[in-house]
């Protein structure tokens, strides 16, 4: 299930810029394959949080040769240099690890363990729209309610100072491959 929220701002200047992460009460209901790029004493905490590939020099070669098969990737300050020429190719696909996002941390543990909890992060694309998945359709009407509304408190609480009108303009609510359902706005607490 997919959530599109239009917002009354204007993502290209960057005071009115929405981006943050939520913790979903329900998961995604993803598996996410989580990578984990480490210094060797860090390895163990990260494979007891539950990261699926923990280490540092030999995946960033996979990396550089092209594999991919990671939804997460997760590393600590100290490691960003050697991660950082991976930008090109990270980059493009949402996979380079960011601060903002929690995925560059020094505890590995606790950003393994929201992620697969069912952590998610969202921005505003160029158009002023939040595109987030909030579960899975087979999930019960009560998580997806809960799930919803737990990211559109997140996103009106991030409401820039900057941004004057409306700010929640619609909410359309839709499976990942099927035409979207209007939610009425007036049903979301907004200011």
């Amino acid at each position: 299930m997919d959530l599109n929220i239009r917002l009354g701002v204007d993502p290209r200047k960057a005071d009115q810029m929405v981006r943050g992460v939520v913790a979903l009460p329900h998961g995604t209901g993803r598996d996410l394959k989580v990578l984990v790029l480490c210094t060797p004493d860090k390895e163990a905490e990260a494979k007891e949080a539950g990261a699926d590939y923990v280490g540092l020099d030999e995946y960033i070669k996979k990396i550089e040769g092209g594999w991919l098969e990671m939804d997460v990737i997760v590393t600590m300050p100290t490691v960003m240099a050697k991660v950082g020429r991976l930008g090109r190719v990270l980059g493009p696909r949402n996979l380079m690890p960011n601060p903002k996002a929690g995925t560059v941390t020094m505890d590995i543990a606790k950003a393994v363990k929201e992620i697969k909890a069912g952590k998610i992060d969202f921005k505003v694309d160029k158009f002023g729209i939040i595109h987030a998945s909030i579960g899975k359709s087979s999930f019960s009407e009560d998580k997806i309610f809960d799930n919803a509304s737990e990211l559109l408190q997140t996103i009106i609480k991030l409401k820039p100072a900057a941004s004057k009108g409306t700010y929640i303009k619609s909410v359309t609510m839709s499976s990942t491959m099927s035409s979207g359902i209007k939610v009425d706005k007036s049903t979301v607490a907004a200011k």
